[in-house]
Parts: C-alpha cells; sequence; structure tokens
C-alpha cells in the first residue's frame, strides 16, 4: 500500500495501525487485495459489508476500528491528491484532523467515514471529496477572496499554522461569576447580540478596526444565526464554543495568563505539591549528565525532587480528580468535548494559601546551585530557563490570586494559541460589558 514519506506527512499511529487491520479483513473477506487508496468506494463497501457482517453499529468498538481504518484511507486520498497533512488537535475523536495548505478547511475523516458507514453509502466520501475539491479550487483562483488579484497567489499553510488555529493546547484558569453566566448562557441569543455590539462601541479606543470587525463577524453575526425564540444554551450543541464564548465574555471576573498545557501540567502545577523543601535528594549520574549537557534547574527541580503533597495519580493535569470536575451549567451536559469546566479548587487551595513566589524561587535556586556543585560545573542560568521559572511563578500566582481571592467559581478553559493571543481583545469587550444590562 503506497503512501507518501512519513516525515512529509505524518500519520497518527493508531489510524495507520487500523488502516491495516481494515486492509488486512478486507483481503480475507475477499480472498484478494484490496486497494484502499485506489478501489472505487462502492467496490470496497462490499468488501465492508462482509467484515462488519450486518449494519454498521457505532458504539462498536470493532466497527469503529473499521471506521477508522477507512478514515485513514480517505485521508491518504485527499493527501495524494492535495498535499494535505494531518496536525494534532484535541477536539477530534481520532486526536489529529486533517488540513489544506491551499485554503482553510478542516476536515475529520473519522467523522466522515462513520457518517458514510451510517448510511451505508461510502461513496459520500466521492461526494465530500468532490466539495473539497471544488473549494480548494476556487481559493486557487482567488474566487470569493478579493484580497488576492489575478494571478495573485495566498501563502501555503501548514501544520503549525492549523494547529495555531483549531487545536485547544493552551489552558487558562478563570473565575467565574456564576449568577453573570448562568444570565448569559440563559439569555436570548439578539440579546446577547445586541450586549456584545453596544460593548464593541464602547471598546472603540482599546480595540483596533480588524478586530471590532472580527468580533463582530464572527461573534455577533453568529449569535443572530442562531434560533432567536430559544436561549443560547437551549442551542449549545448547536454552538457549543459560542456559548462557552460567551460564559467566558460574560462572567468571567479574574484569572490567570494562558500557557500550553504541558507547561501546567509538567512545570506550573506540580511546583504547587512539591512544595520548598529544605534538602534535596542526590542526583544520579544520569541526571547529573543531563545538566552538564546545560538543562536548565526548573525541570531537573520538577522531575527529581518529591512532592511533599500527595498529587492525583491519574486525573486532569496531575492536580484534579475526576470529581473536581464540573459542569458550568447543567444545559452543557449534553455537549462531548467542552473546553470551558468547572474545577474544585478544594485541593489546591491550601497549596496556593502557602505558596510565596519569592520562597519558590529561591528555593529552585538553592536545588540549582546544589547540582552544580554535584556535577562539578558553574549552574545554567539561560534566558530560556529564567523566563520559563518567571512565567511559571506567574502563573502560580494569578492561580492564588483567582482561588483565594476570587468572587465566583473557579474554572478551566481550554483555547487555541490563537484565542490565546487575543485575550487582550476579549477583556477589552469584557471591560465593555460592564455596562450591559444582561450583567448588571
Amino acid at each position: 500500500m503506497s503512501q507518501p514519506a512519513p516525515q512529509a506527512h505524518p500519520v497518527p499511529q493508531h489510524v495507520h495501525q487500523a488502516q491495516l487491520q481494515v486492509a488486512a479483513a478486507l483481503e480475507k473477506a475477499e480472498g484478494k487485495p484490496v486497494d484502499l487508496l485506489k478501489a472505487p468506494w462502492g467496490e470496497v463497501e462490499r468488501a465492508v459489508q462482509k467484515v462488519l457482517g450486518g449494519a454498521f453499529q457505532m458504539n462498536n468498538p470493532e466497527h469503529q476500528t473499521v471506521a477508522l481504518g477507512l478514515a485513514g484511507a480517505f485521508a491518504m486520498r485527499l493527501i495524494q491528491e492535495h498535499q494535505a497533512f494531518w496536525f494534532p488537535n484535541r477536539d477530534s475523536p481520532e486526536g489529529a484532523t486533517l488540513g489544506f495548505p491551499d485554503a482553510i478547511i478542516m476536515l475529520s475523516p473519522f467523522g466522515a467515514a462513520m457518517d458514510a458507514l451510517g448510511q451505508s453509502k461510502l461513496s459520500r466520501l466521492d461526494d465530500l471529496a468532490a466539495d473539497i475539491r471544488r473549494s480548494l479550487g476556487q481559493a486557487r483562483f482567488g474566487v470569493g477572496n478579493p484580497a488576492q488579484g489575478a494571478g495573485g497567489q495566498q501563502p501555503k499553510l501548514g501544520p503549525v499554522d492549523y494547529q495555531r488555529l483549531f487545536d485547544p493546547g493552551f489552558l487558562q484558569f478563570v473565575t467565574l461569576d456564576s449568577n453573570k453566566a448562568k444570565t448569559a448562557l440563559e439569555s436570548k441569543p439578539d440579546s446577547l447580540a445586541r450586549d456584545v455590539r453596544n460593548a464593541l462601541g464602547r471598546a472603540q479606543q482599546e480595540l483596533p478596526p480588524e478586530a471590532r470587525a472580527q468580533f463582530e463577524g464572527q461573534i455577533v453575526q453568529s449569535l443572530q444565526r442562531l434560533e432567536a425564540s430559544k436561549s443560547l444554551i437551549e442551542q449549545a450543541d448547536r454552538a457549543p464554543r459560542l456559548a462557552e464564548l460567551m460564559a467566558h465574555l460574560f462572567a468571567t471576573v479574574g484569572g490567570t495568563g494562558s500557557a500550553p498545557e504541558d507547561f501546567w501540567h509538567d512545570i506550573v502545577l506540580p511546583l504547587l505539591f512539591i512544595g520548598t523543601p529544605n534538602s534535596f535528594p542526590p542526583m544520579d549520574d544520569e541526571e547529573l549528565d543531563l545538566f552538564r549537557q546545560g538543562a536548565d534547574p526548573l525541570p531537573l527541580f520538577v522531575d527529581v525532587v518529591p512532592h511533599a503533597h500527595p498529587a492525583p495519580d491519574e486525573g486532569l493535569l496531575g492536580a484534579f480528580e475526576m470529581g473536581d470536575i464540573g459542569l458550568v451549567h447543567p444545559g452543557f451536559a449534553r455537549i462531548g468535548a467542552l473546553r470551558l469546566i468547572r474545577i474544585d479548587a478544594k485541593r489546591i487551595k491550601p497549596l496556593l494559601e502557602q505558596f510565596d513566589p519569592a520562597k519558590m524561587a529561591a528555593t529552585i535556586q538553592a536545588f540549582g546551585a546544589e547540582v552544580a556543585k554535584a556535577a562539578g560545573q558553574p549552574i545554567n542560568e539561560s534566558p530560556q530557563g529564567k523566563e520559563m521559572l518567571q512565567a511559571a511563578l506567574t502563573l502560580l500566582a494569578d492561580l492564588k490570586r483567582a482561588v483565594t481571592q476570587g468572587q465566583g467559581e473557579l474554572a478551566l478553559r481550554r483555547l487555541t494559541e490563537a484565542e490565546a493571543a487575543s485575550e487582550r481583545a476579549l477583556a477589552a469587550v469584557r471591560k465593555g460589558l460592564q455596562g450591559s444590562l444582561i450583567i448588571t
């Protein structure tokens, strides 16, 4: 089965394995190989029906594997035709999504395969491919894009661009006023649209024109497209990101900056559970070699020094049990992948009350000095290491303020890198909403 070089278009390993399993199952069922990359989907479907042994059942794990394998084959066809690529996306059931270099088109091959199998019509994948081909053709010739003149060429998009725009890999803790959140979510969309538009007017001096135009075009118009007779939360399954954004805009009264999820999980929150010990465990040769090779003291500190306070073995960010997680509003219960969830802070509140940024910085400095002495070389003080430590201490100081002084409920917000970059604009709109009738 031919495929592009892995380094050019990396395929998620579980998708690749499912594709191999399905190819083997189809060959066994047909008594001959079935080329998943070239055979007509009608031919593939006849073989798939033999493997399924009946109607497709979306909750059957074996049938899901078939769908995932077909998704891999469908994606590979698009990769070969359009130079599409996989990029990480935590919102996607398969953990990755397909993007295209010539236009912003995001596709879940697994979702497409599930829909086609559910309708017993794999030829729908041909229809979807034709739609993509048409959209990409329009993009290449500048149709519907006045900014691109005749013969103009748009810059190619890559996996990093898509990940920045669509993968919610950043996290931010916020304090929500629960009453304001309830009021906003249970309001009608036209009322919310009016309040947001008024806030944009109040924030004119703080928002550049392009940011105001983006809010107007994406947020206000999205609200106006919803049913006017129903509340926003009643339609949250149609527009879950919009509902979560409205809760954030109308109800956030404090919080932290945003940072990559790995940074919270691997550095920031472990510092809370480690605390500020007076002594450190001895370093082994491997750890000392890492230090000699330039490793900064902070990641070594987190990796080597044991927790002074017990942390959950599993759960969210290694800091919260599943029982600590809840809904911002009961209406979100029917939404699959939420990006805004309530967090019970009881586990981390006493640790935050003890947290002292200066004392933590001094502890890590002392650890670095001890490791440097054991390694027989000066302490590593790279600009990147200093920046990482300052960022971690700032986030913990923000979190301490939100939990110990905040008037509201702690919530965790998952956002993309692009959304994180626009947080200053959101803050200006939130400030403008202070004059809105809905939140007074």
